[in-house]
């Protein structure tokens, strides 16, 4: 997918994010049943993943297509969420996507000094997340950590 800017206000590239998207759920879904299915990524990884975690909820992606995966579990690292100003709107009040947003554990870790994907959006997305009614998220920074990673950041998953 396309990326212009990392803010608020972006021009967010939906259908290269639901091109991503289905092709991780084409992967995720050659897994046998048993398998609890789960998506982790870093800066643009954690983008897909992040986006992922919303198609879930609604149980749709952006072009209206279902979204058959049953996601278990999202793991970010520096990324950020496209479409976070509407997607308390997509959520659309529905008892459904209330209650797999909910139940979707979410782990979000990010650099204090993220150069490129500035602290303060990670924040604010993780805030847009919880608002829109994924209760079950975990929001962790690093001091001193840029755009990359450290064993302790992926550690930290399992403490």
């Amino acid at each position: 997918f396309d990326v212009t800017e990392i803010s608020e206000d972006s021009q967010e590239d939906l259908e290269g994010l639901d091109a991503l998207a289905l092709h991780i759920a084409n992967l995720l879904s050659t897994e046998p049943a048993d398998v609890k299915l789960g998506i982790g990524g870093f800066s643009m990884g954690a983008v897909v993943g992040l986006y992922s975690a919303s198609c879930f909820a609604v149980g749709k992606y952006a072009n209206g297509n279902f979204y058959t995966i049953n996601l278990r579990a999202i793991v970010g690292l520096s990324g950020w969420l496209p479409g976070a100003r509407s997607l308390r709107n997509k959520m659309g009040g529905s008892n459904d996507a209330a209650r797999r947003a909910a139940s979707l554990p979410i782990f979000l870790r990010h650099g204090k000094s993220d150069e490129v994907v500035a602290y303060r959006f990670g924040e604010k997305f993780a805030q847009a997340l919880t608002s829109a009614g994924f209760r079950n998220l975990t929001f962790k920074n690093f001091d001193g950590l840029g755009h990359y990673t450290i064993p302790m950041e992926t550690a930290s998953y399992y403490c």
